[in-house]
């Protein structure tokens, strides 16, 4: 081991190499709670693909395991460091490297945040859609490993819609190109998109190519009140049914938005038990009657309240309640995180049986997600130092993935599998598509070191 430290700093810049402890103690985790890490051996601070491409190559002769990193905000574990591994973080590759504004696309490395991003094209007219909420602190390169989506999902789609091409380091160091820069492109295999949602254990993303659109008008935001969450969840159903083209349609229950309120000093509504924020980007008189007949159907199927945001900054204040929900609950104690998806036609069942669950456990559920297109964020929030809470908490958590696969959902809708899920993977996809994740991880990585144990047990 020591000599594969040597070889890593034979070849690298002093500042990309981290081997001191208290300093690696900083890249063991990523923010999923209850997913073991290790010690690495060494983290490298990319500065260039060169340089993740040395590091790879150093690893794969001397037969070390090798875990990418991003910005560690990450919420299954996928970024946990293993002992003994290279850890090879790319948040030091924040650059981004072209913007055209006719083809419509950037080219960025994978270190730069999603809001930097879309920032920096909307200077240019365009709009990145893929938006998570945690995009002031996620990367680029981490919304492409685990496919994240984000508040606009549910008229924009997820972060594979805008991959055109994507440059990746193997597990052998060396670096595939793959994709295109056109509109169009359909020669062989769509590696890009296999790369897209691997978290890291098929390649290291070094560089992407992505997709824009141009500006969309400014949206007209409205929120809807609840005396349930089945309410909400019927109400939601309506929305879709009705064909409403909504550039964003989100929940929360009462326990959130008392979080929120908290966490923020907000003043958001919150004596019902739950609330939609529905958002249209379609501009002007069109945007204002998307946003009418929503609160319509709301009001037909139970809304206690319909309060259509004012100016700009108080549809902001709503849409940074609904991001900063996630970690407002953390301030009430430790959270399981899920991240489930369901058919939409089932999402009011699915809220249902939360509450029922929530109640029969005697355990705090907040209730969020995206709406619009049923991916939900059910969160379990426990007292750590309680025993009987930590037990219930688990329990409840794997319930939460057991009902949205029995309603015919999905065990992860954006965030990943990582180490937390790798189990109730092999149960959503059964034995034949789990051989072909091997077969496909065996191809592309022989030795097993990239990411080892992650998605797919060994």
């Amino acid at each position: 081991m020591s000599q594969v430290v040597e070889q890593l700093r034979q070849a690298l810049p002093a500042e990309a190499l981290v081997t001191d402890p208290d300093r690696m103690e900083s890249f063991r985790y990523d923010r999923a709670m209850f997913c073991p890490a290790g010690m690495p051996l060494a983290v490298v601070l990319a500065r260039e693909t060169a340089h993740v491409q040395a590091a790879v190559r150093i690893a794969h002769e001397a037969g070390v395991p090798i875990v990418p990193q991003g910005a560690r905000s990450g919420l299954s574990g996928a970024a946990n460091a293993l002992d003994g591994c290279v850890v090879i973080s790319l948040e030091k590759m924040d650059r981004i490297l072209a913007i055209e504004p006719i083809d419509r696309y950037v080219v960025t490395q994978p270190g730069v945040y999603n809001a930097v991003l879309s920032r920096a094209v909307a200077e240019h007219g365009l709009f990145y859609p893929p938006d998570p909420s945690s995009w002031e602190f996620c990367s680029i390169g981490g919304n492409l490993s685990t496919n994240s989506g984000g508040l606009c999902c549910v008229k924009y789609g997820v972060t594979t819609d805008y991959v055109l091409g994507l440059e990746v380091v193997l597990a052998d160091g060396r670096l595939l190109r793959t994709g295109r820069r056109t509109v169009k492109g359909v020669a062989g295999y769509d590696l890009a998109k296999l790369i897209v949602g691997s978290e890291g254990t098929l390649g290291i993303i070094t560089e992407a190519t992505l997709m824009l659109r141009p500006a969309a008008a400014k949206p007209t935001t409205m929120a809807a009140l609840f005396g349930s969450g089945v309410e909400a969840g019927n109400a939601i159903l309506e929305i879709i049914r009705s064909g409403v083209s909504l550039s964003l349609l989100e929940i929360m229950d009462q326990t959130t938005i008392r979080a929120v309120n908290k966490y923020k000093r907000m003043d958001l509504p919150d004596e019902a038990a739950a609330m939609l924020i529905a958002q249209s980007d379609a501009g002007g008189e069109a945007g204002a009657a998307d946003v009418a007949a929503v609160a319509k159907l709301c009001r037909d199927h139970g809304a206690l309240e319909c309060i259509e945001a004012e100016d700009d900054a108080e549809g902001d204040m709503l849409l940074e309640g609904r991001r900063v929900a996630l970690t407002a609950l953390e301030q009430l104690g430790t959270t399981m995180i899920d991240d489930v998806a369901v058919p939409r036609t089932r999402l009011a069942e699915f809220i249902g049986r939360l509450e029922a669950l929530s109640a029969e456990l005697d355990i705090t559920i907040g209730v969020l997600g995206h709406a619009g297109d049923g991916n939900m964020h059910p969160t379990v929030v426990f007292d750590q130092a309680d025993p009987a809470q930590a037990e219930r908490a688990q329990v409840a958590f794997d319930r939460v993935m057991e009902i949205g696969l029995e309603l015919g959902g999905t065990i992860t809708g954006e965030h990943g599998v990582g180490v937390l899920k790798r189990t109730w993977l092999a149960e959503e996809i059964g034995p034949v598509a789990l051989d072909v994740h091997r077969a496909i991880k065996s191809a592309l990585d022989p030795k097993n070191l990239l990411n080892p144990g992650k998605i797919v047990a060994e």
